[in-house]
């Protein structure tokens, strides 16, 4: 105990000054928590793992099993990947069923429910847009109104068709096809960070492309990880701070691919419903208990606007908007 504690008496000041002591008899106790990093490009963008322990030799194990299964999920849904079961999904629904496995299955039930719940603002099967308004490979171009039809004749959730029984899915028509651009990374996420989790890792931050982030406990010393939101109109800045502890945080807005056309702004957010950009919002951060669900709903909200946000937004989301419209300032939706 320190000599300004020696020979006081059980006062207030004496207690006081033994919890002090106390405490910083605990603190020196504790070991120094060791920082293991790693990151791997998988599903078009790449994935970060920061994770603080004890035992290094744990830490590296859970972090390389995390990116491991990046890659796994890589070839699992790639789009780009022939042998994915996603690519012969998209070959073979259209002349009958195919048999997925239950981890497809399960993920194309949850796509469909979010598209449902958002009044298909939400919809894996948004690609032939996607190709159209030149967003796969390329900046975007303005597509002609034909081209537009065309391909809002291929999509809508309504043409997947699953078989629980069966444990298939086959699309209603030919020239459906299914994107995990919207939902993959997400789920990666949330699988990196349940893999963590099981090798009893207590504070972690796991990344998707730094779009969708997951925070596990929060980093030594700090009440959660520190993430900030872009500033929109400028994104060397931020508009917005918030602290993830054991929740997720997914943003989506119109500065991440965009061309300008006719005096326009048109971004890669499409409306499915419409077939063109959605307007009226700069970006939309949802910050949710599942990676997988802040991901989804980024875009429906993004789409929709805040007055429909309002009220169908879940009670243990938040949500925060950066609208397009002159002099409106970013918010969280009260």
């Amino acid at each position: 105990m320190p000599l300004a504690c020696a020979g006081a008496k059980r006062s207030a000041p004496a207690v006081l000054c033994l919890l002090l002591a106390l405490a910083a008899t605990a603190s020196a106790s504790e070991p120094e928590l060791l920082r293991v990093e790693g990151s791997v490009d998988a599903m078009g963008t790449a994935f970060s793992i920061a994770a603080y322990g004890e035992d290094r030799g744990k830490l590296q194990s859970a972090v390389a099993q995390g990116l491991e299964e990046a890659r796994r999920l890589d070839q699992l849904m790639s789009n780009y990947k022939p042998d994915s079961e996603w690519s012969q999904i998209n070959r073979e629904a259209a002349s009958g069923p195919v048999h997925i496995s239950k981890e497809t299955f399960d993920l194309l039930a949850a796509c469909i429910e979010y598209s449902r719940e958002s009044e298909g603002a939400f919809d894996i099967t948004v690609g032939p847009l996607m190709r159209v308004w030149g967003f796969y490979k390329g900046s975007g171009h303005l597509p002609h109104r034909a081209e537009v039809w065309g391909a809002l004749n291929l999509i809508g959730y309504k043409n997947i068709l699953l078989d629980a029984a069966t444990q298939s899915v086959r699309f209603a028509k030919s020239g459906v096809e299914i994107d995990p651009g919207g939902i993959g990374k997400g789920y990666a996420v949330d699988r990196i960070t349940q893999i963590l989790k099981d090798d009893g890792i207590t504070r972690a931050l796991v990344s998707g492309g730094g779009s969708s982030i997951y925070g596990i406990g929060a980093p030594p010393g700090e009440k959660g990880w520190k993430i900030d939101i872009k500033d929109p109109k400028n994104t060397s800045k931020s508009v917005e701070t918030v602290y993830l502890k054991d929740d997720s945080i997914s943003t989506s807005g119109s500065y991440e691919k965009f061309f300008y056309a006719e005096g326009k702004i048109y971004s890669h957010i499409m409306d499915p419903r419409t077939g063109y950009p959605a307007q009226g919002m700069l970006s939309t951060s949802v910050i949710a208990p599942r990676t997988l669900d802040s991901e989804a709903w980024t875009k429906p909200y993004y789409i929709l606007g805040r007055q429909w946000a309002a009220k169908h937004k879940r009670k243990d989301f938040r949500v925060y908007f950066c609208e397009a419209r002159p002099g409106a300032q970013c918010e969280w939706l009260q």
